[in-house]
């Protein structure tokens, strides 16, 4: 799954320290966008979360997969959806103070309906909401994944136009 590298380096400053890596093969996340403005979330049981949370579909890579066959994998397999168009949002370190894990993010449109696949360990519900209550939620501490915050901030600030958010009362 994971491996723990203990690495001897030297830092800029002439240091040199032993340094704990954990080595992680990086994941894709998609934000699912349909015509009508809805993201569509999953609220999946996560062990180490304490229980249920909010979250944009995302999994693993497998060892050499180009990150967008992940992305396209897991948002039918999680949602039961299939993109249209899938587009690269940004690739973001996920804790580079202990690993070098990183998540492509991704933004899926023109969504149609394919066959969702869950693994066995997989417990979630497929949820619905408006781009703007997705903000709420982020504002209220309801989504508290950090992957799924930047990826619905980054769709939010490209896509819902200024009126939107003016009338919604959330910053411009």
């Amino acid at each position: 799954v994971v491996n723990l590298n203990v690495d001897t380096v030297t830092l800029p400053n002439g240091l040199t320290v032993d340094l704990e890596v954990v080595r992680h093969p990086g994941a894709a996340a998609v934000v699912p966008l349909k015509d009508d403005g809805t993201v569509v979330l999953i609220r999946q049981f996560r062990h180490a979360a304490g229980g249920f949370i909010y979250e944009i579909p995302a999994g693993k890579l497998h060892p050499g997969e180009d990150p967008s066959v992940c992305a396209i994998r897991e948002l039918e397999e999680e949602i039961g959806y299939r993109a249209g168009t899938l587009e690269l949002l940004s690739s973001i370190f996920t804790a580079p103070g202990f690993t070098d894990e990183v998540i492509h993010i991704y933004k899926a449109t023109e969504l149609s309906v394919g066959r969702q696949q869950l693994d066995r360990d997989e417990v979630l519900e497929v949820v619905e909401m408006s781009l703007p209550e997705a903000m709420r939620m982020i504002l209220n501490g309801e989504i508290r994944d950090a992957k799924s915050i930047v990826g619905l901030q980054m769709v939010y600030l490209q896509d819902a136009p200024t009126w939107e958010k003016r009338r919604e009362g959330l910053p411009l």
